[in-house]
């Protein structure tokens, strides 16, 4: 079955398609959204099948870090233990276009951190990703859709094409930039910036 392209509002989502996402990611798909940064790779967190779909594109092992996309800094807290120092510095530029390495709670499925005992948290300044998880209620599973090492699909009409018998739906949210998030590692003291990238890092310290 090809997957399903459907062209969506990237400030303004129309609740129908986002519903119907949802559906989607509740019935173990995985799909493919925008975000403010680049194009994601998402699934339900609760969902084991669909999060083995999830490392099985990306063809990496359950030891790489992925990230779950938090409507708020509360919830957040649910699923990850968040050091005074670090809800400063997220209260302060969230949402937006960073990724923050955190503890994980109790509440993350073990099939997501394997040896892992940390998480990566997004909070996207996108209407589309915060639709998403508002819909479904708890976090994504997300992670960049695979294209070599350090390179990212732009286009959608792409990603489509390319992953069209292992993906569900792809949101269409017109053509993105090519610059990931800023990574920050919040596990070390002080925190280290893992990489640089659309989020200014003069904002985080």
């Amino acid at each position: 079955m090809a997957v399903e392209l459907q062209q969506v509002e990237y400030y303004t989502p129309h609740r129908k398609q986002i519903l119907h996402a949802v559906k989607v990611l509740q019935k173990g798909g995985v799909i493919v959204y925008p975000t403010d940064t680049i194009y994601g790779l998402a699934a339900d967190i609760l969902n084991k099948d669909a999060v083995n779909r999830i490392f099985k594109i990306k063809k990496i092992s359950k030891q790489k870090l992925l990230s779950l996309i938090c409507r708020d800094i509360q919830e957040v807290s649910e699923w990850a233990f968040v050091p005074n120092h670090a809800y400063r510095v997220m209260k302060k530029v969230l949402p937006g276009p960073y990724t923050f390495i955190l503890p994980a709670s109790k509440e993350v499925p073990k099939s997501i951190l394997e040896n892992r005992k940390t998480v990566g948290i997004r909070i996207p300044d996108c209407a589309v990703s915060m639709a998403l998880v508002g819909e479904l209620g708890r976090p994504m599973l997300s992670t960049s859709v695979p294209k070599g090492a350090d390179d990212y699909f732009t286009d959608p009409l792409e990603i489509a094409e390319m992953f069209k018998h292992e993906l569900d739906l792809v949101l269409d949210g017109g053509i993105m930039p090519m610059a990931p998030s800023t990574v920050v590692d919040f596990t070390e003291s002080p925190p280290v910036v893992l990489r640089e990238g659309s989020g200014d890092v003069d904002k985080l310290f």
